[in-house]
């Protein structure tokens, strides 16, 4: 909502699946502004992504299991045209090491509730990245320790 609020120019299209679902509709219906479309269930192993320009996906990867990588990025890579952007929103490590001691922490705490989440090496999401047809553009620090990583598709 704040993002839709903020960039009133872009239409938004919402995406979940699973329990989520169900809320993601309920706060949709009763708080989205004007350019933020109905939600769409959008499971990343088996749903053909719309088309869009882009696609901004926020405290997504470290949720869902790893092997639902190289499907996210397949899926963005036919959703997107040339020069599309994906972006990715949350905490990465670097060579195998977090960058703060609350990410290792927030990594134990993700792995507790669900073995197969958990915070993802920037260079395991390049490499899938790349088998699609993506480039790293940018890598910006946010805040609490979180990232910004934007991929266009060349």
């Amino acid at each position: 909502m704040h993002l839709a609020t903020a960039l009133p120019h872009l239409t938004w299209q919402p995406t979940d699946q699973g329990e989520y679902f169900a809320g993601l509709v309920e706060n949709i219906e009763r708080l989205a502004p004007l350019n933020v479309s109905p939600p769409l269930y959008l499971n990343i192993a088996t749903s053909d992504f719309p088309p869009t320009d882009h696609i901004y996906a926020a405290n997504v990867v470290h949720i869902m299991p790893a092997a639902l990588l190289p499907p996210l990025f397949r899926g963005a890579a036919s959703a997107l045209p040339r020069g599309g952007k994906l972006c990715l929103y949350g905490p990465f490590k670097y060579l195998g090491e977090f960058t703060a001691d609350s990410n290792a922490t927030f990594d134990e705490w993700l792995k507790a509730r669900n073995p197969l989440s958990g915070i993802r090496d920037i260079e395991t999401l390049q490499a899938s990245a790349q088998s699609q047809g993506f480039r790293l553009m940018s890598d910006t620090p946010m805040p609490a320790n979180n990232q910004l990583l934007v991929f266009t598709k060349q």
